[in-house]
Order: structure tokens, then C-alpha cells, then sequence
């Protein structure tokens, strides 16, 4: 029987190259908003870790604005494809290192920013992860957050979890902004801002970006078709299984 680790690494390892070129994970507001964030709070000097970098988006968009970034994540196969992807745009200042988000191998006060995108929703303890973290982050730096939404109405996360978890089984939770915050105040940080925006999932590449068995789309479309208007409402399903649902950016800074 698969540990939870190790069902994300199966789960990601072979598909590295379909998140790299994923028109969700490749682009969106939050990436710029993001490095408008960085080139207006940290120094040149700064140094990054992506927590989750997954195929490297982040670390790419941050790259420009410091002087080192480092991606982080437990799957080799997306390390090996920020390596090359990288080395194309000629981002030297990006490396990698293998490792999970709740056991960061840094010293303490080693980064300038913290942050992670679109990777915390596999996280089996997100306490602990924030915990290394504060941890690793500079008194006077920042920590980033960017994910998918949970909802505030049960009715609807209900439906948005049971979604999410059918069509990738490493999946732990979406979160909303106000579980964000408090998780963030748990662990040391004050959220500062928060912003958020529409995302539309398309459905095929969504589950064909994770390998998706059948069965399980089936399941997915069914439980789409009989959900309640207030649930169709609130995702916006359409006749393909698509569907829109919100991107949250979460920044703040360690609390004294």
C-alpha cells in the first residue's frame, strides 16, 4: 500500500511535460500579480524557495526579480523538467532540490520569500509545511500562497471536493481564504492581502492531465449532472463537464 507521498510522486512523475505546457499552471493573473508583488517588496539580492514548484511556473515568473530561486518539490520528474525548462530560457538563477514541504533542508532565515502555487491541496499536513515555512523565511520576508479555492457554502464544497478528489486521488483539500488565514496566523505569519479570480477549467485536459481512469471520469460527470442548482450555479458546469471556479493569492510576512 502506496504512502500518500508516494502517491502524489506516481501521480506527477510522468506527467511533468503536461503541466509544463498547461494553459492553466503556465499563466493567469496570479503569476503576474505575483511578480508585481516581489519586484515591489524584496531586493534584487533576494532569495526564493518555490515549496511545490511542481513544472516551474512560479519559479520561472519570480526568477527575473532575484537573485536565486529554488524549486522544490518531492517529484523528480518535475524537477527534471524545470531543469530543462530553465536551461531554455536561460533562467541560470533557478535550481532544484528534491524534498517535501513539512521537512525544508534549509537552515533557518535562509530565504527572502516563501511560496508555493497550486501544490498545497496535495499537502498531507499543511501546519507542519507552514510551520518549515516560517521557519526558513527571513524575519523581515515575505510567505506566498497561491491555490484553488475551497467554498464558504458546504453544499458547494462538498460537490467541489468529491470533484477534485475523483479526479486526482492525491488530492487532500481546496481551502478557503479565511481557513488561509487562520492557518497562516497558526503558524506565525500575519496575511497582509488577499486577492482572488475566476479560473475556467476545461475539462478534458483537466483530466487528461492527470490520467484520469474512466470509471472515474464517469463518475466525475454524473455527480456534475445530478448536483443541485445551487451547486451548478456556484461551478458554473457546463454541458462538457467544464467548469469555473477561483484562484486565491494569499501574501503576508512573519509576525514579530
Amino acid at each position: 500500500m502506496r504512502t500518500h507521498t508516494e502517491a502524489v510522486q506516481d501521480q506527477f512523475d510522468p506527467q511533468a511535460q503536461a503541466y509544463l505546457t498547461s494553459a492553466v499552471h503556465a499563466a493567469g493573473p496570479d503569476l503576474r500579480a505575483a511578480r508585481e508583488r516581489v519586484e515591489r517588496a524584496l531586493p534584487l539580492a533576494a532569495r526564493i524557495l518555490d515549496v511545490g514548484a511542481g513544472a516551474g511556473h512560479l519559479s520561472f515568473t519570480l526568477a527575473p526579480a532575484a537573485a536565486q530561486v529554488v524549486a522544490l518539490d518531492p517529484s523528480p520528474g518535475m524537477l527534471a523538467t524545470v531543469r530543462r525548462a530553465a536551461a531554455e530560457r536561460g533562467l541560470t538563477q533557478i535550481e532544484t532540490c528534491e524534498a517535501t514541504a513539512a521537512a525544508l533542508p534549509f537552515a533557518d532565515a535562509s530565504f527572502d520569500l516563501v511560496g508555493t502555487r497550486y501544490s498545497a491541496h496535495h499537502w498531507l499536513n499543511v501546519p507542519a509545511a507552514l510551520a518549515e515555512m516560517r521557519r526558513v523565511v527571513k524575519p523581515d520576508g515575505f510567505i506566498l500562497v497561491i491555490d484553488f479555492l475551497g467554498a464558504d457554502e458546504p453544499l458547494v464544497d462538498t460537490h467541489l471536493q468529491c470533484i477534485e478528489l475523483l479526479r486526482d486521488t492525491s488530492h487532500v483539500r481546496d481551502r478557503s481564504i479565511a481557513e488561509w488565514r487562520s492557518l497562516l496566523f497558526a503558524a506565525g505569519f500575519d496575511a497582509l492581502e488577499h486577492s482572488t479570480w475566476d479560473t475556467h477549467i476545461q475539462f478534458t485536459p483537466w483530466v487528461q492531465r492527470m490520467r484520469t481512469p474512466e470509471a472515474l471520469v464517469t463518475a466525475i460527470r454524473r455527480l456534475q449532472a445530478g448536483a443541485p442548482a445551487e451547486v451548478q450555479r456556484a461551478l458554473g458546469i457546463e454541458a462538457d463537464g467544464s467548469f469555473t471556479w477561483r484562484t486565491g493569492l494569499l501574501w503576508g510576512r512573519p509576525r514579530a
